[in-house]
């Protein structure tokens, strides 16, 4: 048995490790080439967070996803390629609208170079992006514009807030699907789109790779509260700090609007605060990483974990068939 990043995920088939490895390495190389302008800062900028590394968890999902068609197949790597652009854009813009002083271990663009070029350097990545995406072809064309649609929509959903009498919950859940759901799909139909799969295998990975995108994001909603700087690549209680209702949070509010508890309206009141203050942050993380609403959030997360390896089953069972399910159960192992 050996292991592929990220998440040390295991994969016990020498040759789909030698396929999903070599996949990795082209579309890295990918990723620098498609970061590279004729003005020296623009590459500097753009090739900032590739650098920085991170999981590359939409290209592996593409990777794994093509080996149900010709993983050799001249539009897997582009199309990779495509998704982790999208993603790092998103990240310089998130930042921005986050205020976030670090993404992957390291200082965020906007910290660096200021919001205007942070914004500017993700609509770069868009654009080298839809330059790849137009030797694909006009469906992979139009996946990506309805994936992005879905998106952008989450982006909005999620500053908007619930319309009143939603469940926030579900609100937020549904935000989930668009902001990243959409796009981890994206990566799942790509893979098996660009390899030749039958049509019922592209969409069997196109749904999977949808829970599995929720799944993934109420991870890091977990770890946002557990983890320590060097694990999440990011300062604990980020989320927190700037006021973005997690689903631990979310769960927190249901509990004290559900039970009046003392306790629970005491953490809610101190969420409220002023959460800058390094103190106070630090007590609401120790109060929260005791609390059952934390635990309600991992249940959740393995729900989804769940309903994506349930979406698996129709498929032959095979070693990439393995790997997807075992990367349902490394997603499950990030929330603890």
């Amino acid at each position: 048995m050996t292991v592929v990043e990220p998440f040390g995920l295991s994969v016990r088939d020498q040759a789909l490790e030698a396929d999903v490895q070599a996949g990795l390495a082209a579309v890295e190389e990918g990723l620098l080439a498609a970061c590279k302008s004729d003005v020296p800062f623009i590459t500097e900028a753009a090739q900032h967070l590739v650098k920085a590394g991170g999981k590359r968890f939409r290209p592996l999902l593409v990777m794994l996803a093509a080996q149900f068609g010709d993983p050799y197949a001249p539009g897997v790597v582009p199309s990779a390629v495509v998704v982790e652009l999208t993603h790092l854009a998103t990240l310089y813009h998130d930042d921005v609208m986050d205020e976030a002083e670090v993404r992957r271990g390291v200082d965020s663009a906007n910290a660096r170079w200021g919001n205007s070029l942070a914004v500017l350097t993700g609509d770069f990545l868009f654009s080298r992006a839809s330059r790849i995406l137009a030797d694909l072809g006009p469906e992979a064309v139009r996946i990506q514009s309805e994936a992005f649609e879905r998106l952008v929509t989450g982006q909005i959903l999620e500053t908007a807030g619930p319309r009143d009498g939603r469940d926030p919950i579900d609100h937020y859940l549904d935000v989930l699907a668009g902001k990243t759901g959409s796009l981890v799909a994206v990566s799942g139909r790509y893979g098996a789109l660009m390899s030749g799969a039958d049509e019922q295998v592209v969409e069997i990975l196109t749904h999977y790779g949808e829970r599995l995108g929720i799944a993934f994001q109420l991870a890091d909603d977990v770890l946002d509260i557990t983890s320590d700087s060097h694990e999440s690549g990011k300062t604990p209680g980020t989320d927190l700090r700037e006021g973005i209702a997690t689903l631990p949070v979310l769960h927190l509010r249901a509990r004290a609007a559900a039970t009046g508890s003392p306790e629970d309206v005491e953490l809610c009141r101190m969420l409220d605060g002023d959460l800058t203050d390094d103190a106070l942050l630090a007590e609401v993380l120790r109060k929260l990483r005791v609390h059952p609403a934390l635990e309600q959030a991992r249940r959740d997360t393995v729900r989804y974990a769940e309903e994506a390896r349930t979406t698996l089953a129709p498929l032959p069972s095979c070693t990439a068939k393995d790997a997807l399910v075992a990367l349902c159960d490394a997603v499950v192992h990030r929330a603890g």
